[in-house]
C-alpha cells in the first residue's frame, strides 16, 4: 500500500506566500513595463539610444551613463526604465517573506531548531541583498 505523502502546515503556507508574492510580483512587472514602453515616466537611457549600449561591458555601460552600482537605482525609480527594477527587486525578495511567514509556525509546534535556521536564513538573505559585504564579480 503506498502511503500518501501530505505538505506540512509550513510547507502550505511557504506555497500560498510564494505564489502571492509572484502573482503580485508579475503584476508589478507587467505595470511597469506598460508605463515603461508607453513612456508615461521618461526613461533615463532614450530607447533610440539603447543599441549603442549593448556592446559594452556592464563596467563601461556603467561609466558610459553615469550609473552607480549597488542600490542607487532607488534614486531613479521617477524613470520608466528603472522602474521596472522595483519589480524584479520584489520577486528576489519574495522568499525572504516565504521565510518570516514560517518562522512562527515552526516556534509554535516546537521546532526552534527550524526555527532558528530560518531566521538565520532570513538574516543571511538580507545581508546578501543589502550589498554590505561588497563581495563577488560587480
Amino acid at each position: 500500500m503506498v502511503e500518501k505523502l501530505k505538505a506540512t502546515e509550513e510547507q502550505l503556507t511557504y506555497a500560498r506566500v510564494l505564489d502571492l508574492g509572484m502573482k503580485i510580483g508579475l503584476l508589478i512587472l507587467i505595470v511597469f513595463f506598460i508605463i515603461y514602453v508607453t513612456g508615461i515616466l521618461p526613461s533615463y537611457i532614450p530607447v533610440n539610444d539603447l543599441p549603442k549600449y549593448w556592446k559594452l561591458s556592464v563596467h563601461q555601460y556603467l561609466d558610459a551613463t553615469g550609473i552607480q552600482q549597488g542600490w542607487t537605482w532607488l534614486k531613479l525609480l521617477n524613470r520608466g526604465d528603472f522602474l521596472n527594477f522595483f519589480g524584479i527587486a520584489f520577486l528576489a525578495g519574495v522568499t525572504i517573506i516565504c521565510y518570516i511567514a514560517v518562522i512562527p509556525i515552526f516556534f509554535r509546534k516546537k521546532d526552534k531548531v527550524y526555527g532558528v535556521l530560518a531566521i538565520i536564513e532570513v538574516l543571511v538573505l538580507l545581508l546578501a541583498a543589502s550589498g554590505v559585504l561588497k563581495t563577488g564579480g560587480h
